[in-house]
């Protein structure tokens, strides 16, 4: 129902109300100055990947006066995530949340006391709010407006920022910030009930939650106009010419019991449709095994590239973490340790680690051991060079790109990691031989965690463990994305291509305690020279956020499937813990014992995304003093100037003015978009599908005589001397005229 007049002389008359209020102190301020405006994006962008739905109060003002609301019920709800927004991202006893509080609590009592607005059913956040996008435990609301300041178990619980004073001093430098240890940037809490549904639905045992209608769709229609992924690089291949080898060794591995492994590659058709494959051409391991056995192949590079082509089709075609999907896995890791520069012994061809470099996975029994085959706890820079870039099998990785590594416990689940760094070994023993150290990632069948506990779909969990794996290891490129920018979109080109693997992470797991942690700040988790980077892995948005599916644990038997085997296990709820709070914000000691926190200014509690309703935010960054704020701006009126465009034109034609609508998001999504801009691929008419008549030639005979006409004058020409006598033409004088005119007379 749209807002009647009265409704709307209501609302703004608890706007003002809002914004005319003070404090009581003896430096007064406005209590709402921080709340007025928005931001630049490029100075906040943390904020915009914490806040869902940043709001503040003149756009919402000034969305009353267009009429752009239609319901009385929906400005209250961007009122008050204005001030959750606020209570959320900072301290509880800060200033500017105990001004958040007062303005909420005062925004709740002035809209009661007007009869002509309608009541909201709750009082309490609203489902897009960050306390319900994060699953916070929001606190009842106090009955004064500014409480006491809390405990530290209560300030943990909130996941807030660094409080922010009247006049605080210069924030901390970047650098200092990101020297803090990772212990140092996590809490814990104990007694938390553990709860992840950012969707703010229950998290106990009980039937999967699957994605909103719609939401496959709406994923499918961007990465369909996604770039293609182009294919392996030539850098990286095979030199040695032992193609037929190399295949009879792939084509008749077995594993302990006997099974043949290759037939996970030969049940694949030749001509399978295979999506967001890197080629077309139909391949499969018989014509491989045809063209080496005929010696077709030019070079090892062409075999080298035919086999990866035959892997790469071989994962996608296979599901995940089946077993045909292991075994493609583990024939693709014994291929690489045949055409590596050292061989394993063989035939027959064994190993204790499914031919991985490392001797213990993820959560492994094993794990804990001494020696470079063995993941660590730190990065270890003994005995290795580092340099900028690696190529192996036309992969090219690099500082931060994330990849698929072998497996030794399970090669149906390869292991998920960043690339911390790229280094060529000192080590007299590995000498000059290239490597990566990779940050490992666990998944939830690695973790030990309550069978109530529900994960999201693909999601993987942050570890403290560190391997360096050769380049071998390297089964594919992935990527990996923290839950903030996962919901909003997908990576951009070349971090990410459709077809490839794709993760998403909000916690950390510590697998010494058996403790989840939720994730606070995405840049503790990168290497340390990509956290300056602000454009670091860019996304395509999608038209509205999407949340991905929740699933159970894999432990818990679900009906038509058995439990998943794994490292790891279901435990008491009562062992793990969790921090359940925000990804930004919380308070962090120095080793010293001093508390710190990252700068927060008083304007951001209400630091603004786009908001479709309001037009873009304001660039405008407001200083630390509440004074700034309060100052007004005026801005100067512009002349309006007459409209010249085609459009326009055409309009004007036609008699009246053309009028230009957006689409709406549900029309939208049938339609291609530009990689770049993201906008609807939009032309004035469908294409003709008609043979397009050719245009008229002249005929064979006409040219020949335009030939011979053309060479006739060429002869003339070349005859004709060059300085030919000319003909001179004199007027007449005055007396020859005169006779003449007398001659006539008398004749006459």
């Amino acid at each position: 129902m749209p807002i009647t007049s009265a409704q709307k002389a209501a609302i703004e008359e608890v706007i003002t109300r809002i914004t005319s209020m003070h404090s009581s102190e003896r430096r007064k301020y406005q209590l709402a100055g921080m709340f007025l405006e928005l931001v630049d994006r490029k100075d906040w962008s943390e904020y915009y990947e914490i806040i869902p739905e940043p709001r503040c109060l003149n756009h919402i003002r000034s969305g009353v006066e267009k009429n752009r609301y239609k319901d009385a019920l929906d400005v209250y709800t961007d009122l008050s995530l204005v001030f959750w927004n606020a209570l959320f991202y900072n301290e509880p006893d800060s200033t500017i949340a105990k001004d958040a509080a007062t303005l909420k609590a005062t925004l709740e009592s002035e809209w009661k006391k007007r009869p002509v607005l309608p009541l909201p059913r709750s009082f309490s956040p609203p489902p897009s709010s960050a306390q319900k996008v994060h699953k916070m435990a929001v606190d009842s609301p106090p009955s004064n407006p500014a409480p006491p300041a809390p405990t530290r178990a209560e300030a943990t619980r909130k996941a807030v920022a660094s409080e922010t004073h009247k006049s605080p001093p210069a924030p901390p430098t970047p650098a200092a910030i990101e020297g803090l240890d990772s212990s140092e940037m996590e809490v814990d809490v104990e007694g938390m009930q553990d709860d992840m549904d950012v969707q703010g639905g229950d998290s106990e045992a009980g039937p999967d939650t699957g994605r909103n209608p719609g939401d496959d769709e709406i994923i499918r229609q961007l990465e369909k106009g996604l770039p293609k992924w182009p294919g392996a690089s030539d850098k990286g291949w095979m030199h040695e010419d032992r193609y037929s080898e190399v295949v009879h060794a792939i084509k008749t591995y077995k594993d302990v019991i006997g099974n043949r492994l290759a037939l996970a590659l030969e049940n694949i058709p030749d001509d399978a449709a295979v999506e967001n494959l890197s080629y077309t051409a139909p391949l499969s391991l018989k014509l491989i095994e045809s063209r080496a056995r005929h010696k077709n192949y030019a070079s090892s590079k062409e075999f080298d590239m035919d086999m990866t082509k035959l892997f790469e089709k071989a994962r996608r075609w296979h599901e995940p973490t089946s077993e045909p999907y292991g075994r493609t896995l583990l024939l693709q890791r014994l291929y690489h340790a045949l055409t590596s520069a050292k061989p394993p012994p063989g035939p027959p061809y064994s190993s204790t680690s499914n031919f991985a470099f490392m001797a213990a996975g993820p959560s492994s029994s094993k794990s804990g051991g001494e020696g470079a085959n063995f993941s660590s706890l730190r990065m270890l820079a003994k005995a290795k060079t580092a340099v900028d870039e690696l190529h192996y099998k036309g992969w090219s990785v690099k500082l931060g790109d994330w990849v698929h590594i072998s497996n030794p416990d399970d090669p149906a689940r390869p292991i998920p990691g960043q690339v911390f760094k790229c280094w060529t070994s000192t080590d007299p023993a590995r000498l000059g031989e290239p490597g990566i150290t990779v940050a490992w990632y666990f998944r939830p069948e690695q973790t030990f965690h309550p069978a109530s506990r529900t994960f999201f779909e693909n999601e993987v969990f942050k570890s403290s463990h560190f391997g360096d794996h050769p380049l071998e290891d390297i089964i594919e490129r992935i990527g990996v994305q923290f839950t903030a920018r996962h919901i909003r979109g997908r990576p951009r080109s070349p971090h990410w291509y459709p077809g490839w693997p794709l993760y998403v992470c909000d916690s950390r797991y510590h697998d010494q305690e058996r403790t989840f942690v939720r994730i606070k700040n995405w840049n503790s988790c990168i290497p340390e020279i990509l956290r300056k980077n602000a454009d670091y892995m860019p996304i395509y948005e999608l038209e509205r956020v999407v949340y991905p599916p929740r699933i159970s644990s894999p432990f818990v038997v679900k009906s038509g499937k058995g439990a998943v085997k794994g490292p790891g296990g279901i435990i008491d709820g009562n062992n793990t813990v969790e921090a359940d709070v925000s990804t930004l914000g919380r308070k962090r000691t120095r080793r010293g014992g001093q508390e710190i926190g990252t700068p927060t200014q008083r304007a951001s509690p209400a630091l603004p995304a786009y908001d479709p309703a309001t037009g873009p935010s304001s660039s405008v960054v407001p200083g630390y003093e509440y004074q700034t704020s309060q100052l007004s701006h005026h801005l100067i009126p512009v002349v309006k100037r007459p409209d010249r465009t085609i459009t326009s034109a055409i309009g004007s034609i036609a008699g009246h003015q053309v009028q230009s609508e957006e689409l709406p998001p549900e029309t939208a999504r049938y339609f291609d978009r530009d990689p770049e801009t993201n906008e609807v691929l939009w032309f004035a008419a469908p294409p003709l599908d008609i043979a397009i008549p050719p245009a008229p030639k002249h005929s064979m005979e006409y040219l020949h005589f335009l030939a011979k006409r053309k060479k006739a004058l060429a002869d003339e020409n070349s005859a004709t001397p060059s300085k030919a006598k000319r003909t001179k033409t004199v007027p007449p004088t005055v007396t020859e005229t005169m006779r003449e005119v007398y001659m006539d007379v008398m004749h006459s």
